[in-house]
């Protein structure tokens, strides 16, 4: 029996030298250990001798049993090695230090407006925060001083879910979470895309940004207000930028006001994007009103603040002369890729 393992096993590794494929590797590894293989029918004839001489022949015959096991998975790793070796050796070659073709991308316009809002007012001390597109009736009006039988839901067509959920209609939405997570005093802006159920036209989408920003602590007044609002618009537009502020209801502040700036498009000669009236309405603004505060934790009576909602959307159009509101969401790379990031 001894003479026949020790022929066995030099058989065998004169036939796995000549494998030279993983396929060969598999029919020597069926010709050695599989149901009829050689070293299988060695522990089958174990049977027929005398139980001193099974324990030791039994030891020799698995000892032979691990050692096929061990070249056969060395072999296939050597052969998968070799296999991919010229596999790469035979790949085309190229030549990494010669300059790309290829047309490089672009930022959508918004994204890049946004950045740069981003970085002016975090020059300023504000903090950037997301929020939830999908948010609660609580958070989107009630909140903010909108209670549901205030008329001023009727001004925003609202897409609801089916849940009780709906999609934000405003990034005002996030204003009693944030003031929540900072207390005061507190300087945040919250960028983020709005959703109403809007006809569309050159200058109105179902779908558009904006930038809500927040200002809270002791002393605040309409004057810190218009500051930040015109160091905005001068570092976005890197020139004088005729606006105006005229009186505007929203239930959320108190004065509120509208802040409009002069049709860059037309020149305020009056076009369809602003309605020929010369203005576009660009930034819903205003001192926060006590009961927002108090409803966001904070002591009314302490503490005031201002919030604004930018039009990020109307901004992007004004910056670059963008006739349409439409063509943003368009997809058309055509329109969209010409814009770059300085």
């Amino acid at each position: 029996m001894k003479e026949k393992m020790e022929a066995l096993r030099q058989s065998f590794e004169q036939e796995l030298q000549k494998a030279a494929s993983s396929d060969a590797v598999e029919k020597l590894r069926v010709a050695y250990l599989g149901k009829k293989g050689s070293v299988t029918e060695l522990l089958k004839g174990l049977k027929t001798v005398s139980a001193q001489e099974k324990k030791e022949l039994g030891q020799h015959v698995n000892h032979l049993k691990r050692q096929v096991e061990e070249k056969l998975a060395q072999r296939v790793e050597a052969i998968q090695a070799a296999e991919e070796q010229r596999e790469i050796d035979s790949a085309e070659q190229y030549d990494v230090t010669l300059p790309t073709v290829g047309a490089k991308g672009s930022y959508h316009p918004i994204t890049i407006v946004q950045r740069q809002l981003e970085e002016i007012f975090a020059s300023m001390g504000f903090v950037v925060e997301d929020y939830n597109e999908i948010v609660t009736d609580y958070q989107c009006f009630e909140a903010v001083n909108i209670p549901k039988d205030h008329p001023a839901r009727d001004m925003q067509d609202t897409y609801y879910l089916e849940n009780g959920q709906l999609l934000k209609t405003h990034t005002s939405a996030a204003q009693n979470a944030i003031l929540r997570k900072y207390g005061a005093p507190v300087r945040a802006i919250f960028p983020g895309r709005c959703f109403r159920n809007e006809a569309t036209d050159a200058s109105h989408e179902n779908t558009f940004f904006q930038m809500e920003g927040i200002m809270v602590d002791k002393n605040i007044s309409i004057s810190n207000l218009i500051y930040f609002m015109k160091t905005m618009l001068s570092e976005v537009f890197e020139r004088d930028v005729k606006v105006r502020l005229r009186p505007g209801f929203f239930p959320f502040v108190e004065p509120g006001f509208e802040l409009d700036i002069n049709c860059l498009i037309c020149g305020g000669e009056g076009c369809s994007t602003c309605h020929h009236s010369g203005w576009v309405e660009l930034c819903p603004c205003g001192m926060i009103h006590p009961n927002v505060l108090q409803m966001g934790g904070v002591d009314p009576e302490e503490y005031t603040g201002f919030a604004f909602g930018l039009g990020l959307t109307r901004l992007v159009m004004m910056k670059y002369g963008v006739k349409d509101i439409r063509d943003l969401n368009s997809g058309n790379l055509k329109a969209l890729g010409q814009f770059a990031h300085e």
